[in-house]
């Protein structure tokens, strides 16, 4: 005689759909939010060694800050506009018959970057600060750069974003100069961080010859600038 078991079956609930792709939205969005604000918080955590405490010479920091980094400057115009970055040491405008030369950081891949002196638009060019020292001269040459999310770095095609890997660049990298038919090569030897109403990046040394270069960090905001400082390497 055959014997037979009954076994209930154990019915499973239906997939819910438009939950499931609720929180798979949910989960691309913080995804998306923590690629964003991830080189913000690395650079807090790890690169926040370089900062340095510095006294402001301006007699109303705060109202400077609101101008030019204290709080995100409003407008691209504004922001791509060297003079808004320090407006109380306007640079000099040159009338030289060379205005422009080149500059390379090979480590971060950036290649014959074009700098204008005394230039108004960081969005098409890199801009040597007008009134501080030439390359290969004795002085402080400066110059600056847009910086954004590393994410968006392209190299030397986008001036927006061309200083976003900045903070990457080490002590005894090389930063090469091409002015006026000859190359400098300068070698960094130190990196800072200080307010954005900090003037001492224009500040001038005739002891030797070196460079400065400054953008916004951390990468994306306006919050302070990093100064990254070079020597000239006389050969």
């Amino acid at each position: 005689m055959a014997m037979y078991r009954y076994v209930k079956a154990v019915r499973r609930p239906p997939i819910n759909r438009p939950a499931v792709i609720s929180y798979s939205l949910m989960t691309m969005g913080f995804m998306v939010i923590l690629w964003t604000l991830w080189p913000v918080m690395s650079f807090l955590a790890v690169d926040s060694v370089i900062f340095a405490k510095t006294v402001s010479p301006l007699a109303d920091p705060s109202g400077l800050a609101k101008a030019v980094g204290g709080t995100p400057l409003t407008g691209s115009a504004t922001s791509t506009d060297p003079n808004t970055w320090f407006p109380t040491a306007p640079q000099k405008k040159v009338s030289a018959q060379v205005n422009s030369y080149t500059l390379s950081i090979p480590t971060l891949g950036i290649d014959n970057a074009m700098v204008i002196i005394a230039g108004d638009d960081l969005g098409k060019s890199l801009i040597h600060y007008g009134g501080t020292g030439v390359p290969g001269d004795y002085g402080n040459t400066v110059v600056f750069g847009h910086s954004t999310l590393p994410q968006f770095f392209k190299g030397t095609k986008d001036y927006k974003a061309i200083f976003a890997t900045l903070p990457k660049i080490k002590d005894g990298d090389d930063i090469i100069i091409k002015y006026d038919g000859l190359t400098y090569r300068y070698q960094v030897y130190e990196k800072v961080v200080v307010e954005p109403t900090d003037l001492s990046p224009l500040e001038q040394r005739f002891d030797d010859s070196y460079l400065t270069l400054v953008t916004c960090v951390p990468p994306g905001t306006y919050l302070y600038r990093l100064n990254v400082k070079a020597k000239l390497v006389r050969i």
